[in-house]
Formats: C-alpha cells, sequence, structure tokens
C-alpha cells in the first residue's frame, strides 16, 4: 500500500490530484494550500502551486507532503489572484523532484503551468516527435508532454482551439488544470476516467479532483467537468466558460474512485461516495451475505462497505440479526506500510498496525469486510490475527470485485505477477488467505449502484479489458488511437 493514507491493506494507490483557482481580489496561494491538504490521500511524494499576478508566474514545487513543502514565506511569495496546484504520488515518470509538478515551461506566446491526474498511452510516441522537432526534456513523464505539445500549438492557435488540438493528439487518461500566464484552465479527458470538478467560492470559482476540496473553502459545488469538456475560468473570478471539445459515445468513469480513492465526503459524478460505499455493501449482502454473529470493518476503508452490509442483514427477515461492531484497532502512529523494504517487513507491519479487540470476536464467527484485495498477504494476516484472537470462523467479504489486471490509466495496481486473483478462481483465493468463506462483489452491482451502463465504466483492473489502446492488452470497446508522426504504435 502506498497512497499514505494510513490503510492497513495491500491496496491499489492513486497517482495524483489537482486543483485550479481564478479569484477576484486576493491572492489564490492560501486556498490553493488548503485544497491540496484535502487532497492529500490522492498523493504524498510531492506537492506544488504555481500562481500568475497578470505580469509574471510565480512557482513553488518540492517533494513531501503539503505540511512539510509549503512554509508561511513560500505562500507570501505566490503572488497573484490566479493558479494551480497539484498532489502527486509517482507511477509514470518515478520518484524525483524533476518529475514534481505543477510543471512550468516560458515559450513565446506565455508562461504554462500544468497538474495531471492520470496517466497517458502514447506519451512516448508524442515526446519522440516532439524531440526530434528541438523540444528539450527534462524528464521521463508524461505531463511534460502534455505541457510541451500544449506550447506548441499556442503558437499557431488561440488557447481553446490549441487545446482541442493537444487533447486530438494525447491518448489515455487525464483530468488537468492549466494556467496560461492568468488564465486558469480545466479539461477532463474525453472518457471521463478520472475526476474533475467546479465550484464557486465567495469571490471567484475553482476547479478541482474533489468536491471535498472545494468544501474545505466554504464553496459550492457546482457540477462536475463533462468529459471532453473544457472549462475556463474568467479573470478576477466572476465566473466561468465551457467548451466541449470532444463529444465522447461512451464515458469511461473509473468506478474504483468510488470503491477507494476518493474521500467519503466527496461527490463524483453526481453520486456521494460514502453513500456509494455504503450502497455497495447493501449489494454484497444480496449477493452473498453469510449468516455470523459480528460484521466488521478492515479500518479505516471498509468501514462504509460494512456499514451497509449489517444493515442490510439486518434488514433481511430471512436472516438473524448480525451485530456491527469494530473489531480491530488500529495505531495511527506506526509508519506507512509501503515504506518497508521487504514483503517480510511489511506483513510484519500489519501487526504493528492493527490490534484486534478480543471480547469483539473470541468465541464468535465474524465476517470481515474490505473495499479489495490486491496481493492478498495484508488479508491473510487479517485472518491470522482474528483466529488468534479466538474468532471460531472467519469469512471474508470485499465491496468490489476481484482485481485481475493492472492499471494503466494512473494507479499503481501492481502487476499481474503480483495480484492474488490474477489466474485464481475466488476458492484458490479464500484459501490462500486462510478465510472460511470469501465473496467479491459483482461487476453488475457496481453499474447498478453507480447508475451506469458497464460500457460507460473503466473496467479494465477486474476484466482485463481496457477503454484505451494499451499495446499488448485487449479493449472492450472500439479504440481509435490517435496517429503520431504518420504513425501509431501498432504500426511499428
Amino acid at each position: 500500500m502506498a497512497d499514505g493514507r494510513d490503510h492497513s491493506h495491500d491496496g491499489p494507490t492513486e497517482k495524483c490530484g489537482v486543483v485550479g483557482v481564478s479569484l477576484a481580489d486576493r491572492n489564490a496561494a492560501r486556498p490553493l494550500y488548503y485544497s491540496l491538504y484535502a487532497l492529500q490521500h490522492r498523493g504524498q511524494e510531492s506537492a506544488g502551486i504555481v500562481t500568475h499576478d497578470g505580469f509574471q508566474q510565480h512557482s513553488h514545487v518540492d517533494m513531501g507532503l503539503v505540511g512539510d513543502v509549503f512554509e508561511e514565506g513560500d505562500l507570501d511569495q505566490l503572488n497573484g489572484s490566479t493558479g494551480i496546484g497539484h498532489v502527486r504520488y509517482p507511477t509514470a515518470g518515478g520518484v524525483n523532484s524533476c518529475c514534481a509538478q505543477p510543471f512550468s515551461v516560458s515559450f513565446k506566446s506565455g508562461a504554462l503551468g500544468l497538474a495531471h491526474n492520470g496517466n497517458l498511452v502514447n506519451a512516448d510516441e508524442i515526446r519522440d516527435e516532439l524531440e526530434g522537432l528541438g523540444h528539450a526534456f527534462t524528464s521521463n513523464g508524461d505531463t511534460e508532454v502534455i505541457a510541451h505539445d500544449l506550447a506548441r500549438n499556442l503558437l499557431e492557435e488561440d488557447l481553446v482551439r490549441a487545446v482541442k488540438r493537444t487533447m486530438e493528439r494525447i491518448h489515455g487518461s487525464y483530468s488537468l488544470t492549466i494556467t496560461h500566464d492568468d488564465v486558469v484552465l480545466g479539461v477532463r479527458d474525453p472518457q471521463g476516467n478520472r475526476p474533475l470538478c467546479i465550484g464557486k467560492v465567495d469571490d471567484g470559482y475553482v476547479v478541482a479532483s474533489e468536491s471535498a476540496a472545494i468544501d474545505t473553502l466554504d464553496g459550492e459545488l457546482v457540477r462536475d467537468v463533462r468529459p471532453g469538456e473544457l472549462v475556463l475560468l474568467e479573470k478576477g473570478g466572476t465566473g466561468f466558460d465551457s467548451y466541449q471539445l470532444v463529444e465522447p459515445d461512451n464515458t469511461a468513469h473509473c468506478f474504483f474512485e468510488h470503491v477507494y480513492f476518493a474521500r467519503p465526503d466527496s461527490v463524483i459524478d453526481d453520486n456521494l461516495v460514502y453513500e456509494v460505499r455504503r450502497n455497495l455493501g447493501r449489494k454484497l449482502w444480496e449477493e452473498s451475505g453469510i449468516d455470523s454473529d459480528v460484521v466488521m470493518p478492515v479500518p479505516d476503508s471498509g468501514r462504509a462497505f460494512a456499514s451497509g452490509y449489517a444493515e442490510a442483514a439486518n434488514d433481511d427477515e430471512d436472516a438473524d440479526g448480525v451485530e456491527f461492531a469494530e473489531g480491530l484497532m488500529k495505531n495511527r502512529y506506526v509508519g506507512r506500510t509501503f515504506i518497508m523494504p521487504t514483503q517480510d517487513e511489511r506483513e510484519r507491519a500489519v501487526r504493528l498496525k492493527l490490534n484486534p479487540i478480543k471480547s469483539t470476536v473470541e468465541g464468535k464467527t465474524v465476517t470481515i469486510i474490505d473495499d479489495s484485495i490486491v496481493r492478498g498477504t495484508t488479508s491473510n494476516q487479517l485472518v491470522d490475527l482474528l483466529r488468534d484472537a479466538g474468532a471460531e470462523e472467519v469469512h471474508m467479504r470485499i465491496g468490489a470485485p476481484a482485481i485481475v489486471a493492472p492499471c494503466y490509466m494512473g494507479i499503481d495496481m501492481a502487476s499481474r505477477d503480483e495480484l492474488i486473483a490474477a489466474g485464481q478462481t475466488t476458492e484458490d483465493v479464500r484459501e490462500e488467505i486462510g478465510a472460511d468463506s470469501l465473496a467479491y462483489l459483482s461487476i453488475d452491482a457496481v453499474a447498478d449502484v453507480l447508475g451506469e451502463s458497464r460500457a460507460d465504466l473503466c473496467l479494465g483492473c477486474v476484466t482485463g479489458e481496457y477503454p484505451y489502446d494499451i499495446d499488448g492488452e485487449p479493449t472492450d470497446r472500439e479504440v481509435e488511437r490517435p496517429s503520431i508522426g504518420g504513425q501509431t504504435l501498432a504500426d511499428d
């Protein structure tokens, strides 16, 4: 686990969070700073802010958590009422300061700042083409590729057309916040894979990965940025303009935003994440509920699922009542599991971080609820912990389908070799983690709770078929990959 939210299990990790603000007559730095705190769960390796005061661009970007990267003096030097911010967990580009964001570039048509959540599939092709045209790159990340491509298009087009031309060339997952001098933009990829929303504050407007950032600024959620849409925040915080640059046939919303990544208090694609997770828990009972003495969550990720599961169990006239209880106590002052250098130490860290409440489990049949199983090592440890504490039976229920394939869309989901469910049946996994029974939620149940068809969701990690043209992987729809420099990757 590498998302820094101090989960006790080996879950997938989100890549980034982005924010942009345009205000009337006050500096944007502090609202951006507060917003990044609200988005800290989306990335802990680096943080940064870029502002513009109408004359010049200001930037402060460094490695570390938001509270470590920025001091009072840093914020005081970030002048200007417009700006963008970013928190990052690395996938494409690795862990180093050159890939920290927002990425800044100055060129003949002005100054650009760009923050990116997601992952491009064809970044290498575009980078090769631009290098051939004389562009010099300072990192191996895909964000710099977007910035250079946009800068090149701005030499020939106005802002909106330049963004449209770049969108026609890049292929993959992206939600972007951009500054072009003192203008702030928000862009969401045509499939809407990663979230982005618009908010209003007293003296301006905000675009952010999650509505929780808007709440932190005492703002009001206006709506989600639509897939394929460019939102341009007006100077002075007076409003925003919308440009639907691409009209998608289908979306590819990442269902794992609702299952795992987003804060429970965020609203994404018109759904409150907390209620989605409770309803997924209710579906889990409907599909695979099992009578037991106590239902407990893996803290904190399984709590909303377990609450819905227990509620559905107690509403079921054909079932015995079940107790919902906290059976695992978390030590919040132990280092994050992903820091541990060896698998043995990661497994040992589970026992440092979680301690069973013996009176809750001793002599009882227990159902433990979690959001996902990735590598399975922590699930095995949790089952052992509960048996050692005297549980007579340990059943595991998972509020998402089995993860059988990696994610290429900006999420660290492990390789196929590391995924416990890849190439194994549910019974194989049950036996490996040592539970008395194991059940996952179905894909159809997830789609039903989200109110979307399977065709409008990205399900690559649970089906092995993707909504983008990824080299060596099957697609779940007709996908046309942009031709770069006269060829696509398939032509190589």
